[in-house]
């Protein structure tokens, strides 16, 4: 018997063990993607981060998940970007963007809109103590921003919003890339946060407005690098998400009517969204919003609004 709960014990123990290397794994493991000469992507738990190379360090946009990676990011970043960082921008407020940035510097220049500011506090306010608060955005951008850097222009607008009320897009001018934040989950499944300012229909017309600027490649907040196209086709599929709630919400359809019902052509080959396997979303959760904001079911919180500077 004892040699029984010996073994029992050990195999408990190995469990415990494979399950947290796998988990640091996961958690400080990161994927170099280069986009252009100056343009990488780092890969990680968390959304996309894009260093840029600008001669006179690096500019980064998003810090992924825990203050680990984003010492890990930095570390990478000053790599990458051939110098010290200059600039961090957050592109809005959700913890796999944004956790990372007490992984700098202090007194470090951190970009993001004003709405994202005003959820970070309201929403987000446990995170931000104990010396975190010092890595807040310091810098808030109400239409848009440019930063000159080295030999490169960093230029960030506010667009409009979608996947919440703050949603900022990165714009590298010099090399036609453009970071999106979660403005474009590239074949995964996304979420609406309602909560904090998301809307199904304003996301659609905010994508037309991304699709009026210059640029050739897109960083999206989640999937793999690509062109205009896949914000075409991201919002061709946000269309049709829409239209299906709002065809249930005129019929009276109850959700599950409606979720029993649908059919949707746009989402060929899309993957599971969230952070899995911790979070994940599927086509029913994004159907599910659709119909939440078609009948009217969707309740926005009233967050203080800061005044830009």
């Amino acid at each position: 018997m004892r040699r029984v709960l010996a073994g029992v014990a050990f195999a408990v123990i190995a469990v415990f063990a494979i399950g947290a290397i796998w988990l640091h794994d996961l958690i400080t493991g990161l994927e170099v993607e280069q986009v252009t000469e100056d343009v990488h992507v780092l890969f990680g738990a968390g959304g996309n981060v894009a260093v840029l190379a600008t001669g006179a360090g690096a500019v980064i946009v998003d810090t992924l998940t825990f203050r680990v990676q984003g010492v890990r990011v930095r570390e990478r970043a000053e790599e990458l970007g051939r110098g010290p960082v200059q600039a961090v921008l957050n592109t809005h407020y959700h913890q796999d963007h944004t956790h990372g940035n007490p992984g700098f510097a202090a007194g470090t220049r951190i970009v993001a809109a004003a709405r994202t500011l005003d959820y970070l506090r309201h929403f987000d306010a446990a995170y931000w103590h104990d010396g975190a608060e010092e890595m807040l955005p310091n810098q808030l951008v109400s239409d848009v921003f440019e930063l000159s850097i080295g030999s490169k222009t960093v230029r960030s607008h506010y667009l409009g919003r979608g996947h919440t009320g703050g949603d900022l897009v990165v714009l590298f001018v010099e090399d036609r890339v453009l970071h999106t934040g979660d403005l474009l989950f590239n074949a995964r499944y996304p979420r609406i946060d309602f909560e904090a300012g998301g809307s199904i229909p304003a996301w659609i017309a905010t994508l037309d407005r991304v699709l009026e600027l210059e640029f050739e490649h897109v960083i999206p907040g989640h999937g793999p690098v690509a062109g205009r196209e896949a914000i075409e086709s991201f919002q061709l599929f946000l269309e049709e998400v829409w239209q299906v709630g709002q065809a249930a919400a005129a019929q009276g359809l109850s959700l599950d009517e409606m979720l029993a019902d649908a059919s949707l052509g746009s989402d060929v080959g899309y993957a599971p969204g969230g952070l899995p396997p911790f979070v994940v979303l599927e086509r029913d959760d994004v159907l599910r919003q659709a119909w939440d904001e078609a009948t009217g079911s969707v309740v926005a919180v009233e967050v203080p609004v800061t005044e830009t500077p």
